[in-house]
């Protein structure tokens, strides 16, 4: 498995149809406050959607669930399952990834053997009800400088209100990739608008 430099975030295994008939190749799916069982249906009908689209699926906060379907993987927020107790859980063939907003939440999760990093917010988004600090451009500057200078090999992900015209910028200060939702979900066409970023991105992956 590899760390792709789009991730897609959404609700919903529709949006996620729409954003892989665009070539989006990694989903995550968030989902707060449902049900278990209803929960379970979301993940279980949007990995459908990755795997015939062969993409990675990724499940946001729920490692348990993560391991009952045979998600590639989990995101956890701040405040989410440790990622340590999440890789007790699921073991070394499972994909981990956590969320940033400081140096020391980097390091943090560095320490805790993630996969990847969601840093951000870039800017404001209306997706997360507790949104951290913003960081900015040159918020990212600066913590990927520190990355770079304590030579940690974990990829770094940007995530947060990011746009197309946002792409380019953010990769040049060094991030592996974007998380990308409302720009897509929101857009007259997702499909296309999906498409527009894969082919804004240069094609790179990043080995666990």
């Amino acid at each position: 498995m590899q760390i792709r430099n789009l991730h897609y975030i959404t609700t919903s295994p529709e949006q996620a149809e729409r954003a892989c008939l665009g070539g989006v190749r990694w989903v995550q799916l968030r989902v707060k406050n449902t049900p278990y069982p209803e929960w379970k249906q979301l993940a279980l009908d949007t990995q459908a959607v990755c795997r015939r689209h062969d993409a990675t699926f990724i499940l946001n906060d729920n490692p348990q669930l993560a391991l009952e379907i045979g998600a590639d993987g989990v995101h956890l927020g701040k405040e989410d399952t440790p990622p340590a107790e999440a890789r007790a859980l699921l073991g070394q063939e499972f994909i981990i990834g956590g969320t940033a907003n400081t140096f020391a939440d980097i390091e943090g999760l560095v320490t805790a053997g993630v996969d990847y990093i969601g840093l951000g917010p870039f800017r404001f988004t209306t997706t997360k009800e507790k949104l951290s600090p913003i960081l900015g451009l040159a918020g990212y500057e600066t913590l990927l400088a520190q990355h770079r200078a304590a030579g940690f090999p974990t990829p770094v992900i940007g995530i947060g209100g990011i746009t197309l015209a946002d792409v380019a910028p953010l990769l040049a200060v060094g991030l592996h990739g974007v998380a990308i939702s409302g720009a897509i979900t929101a857009a007259p066409d997702p499909a296309v608008a999906a498409g527009q970023f894969v082919d804004c991105l240069p094609v790179l992956t990043a080995a666990l």
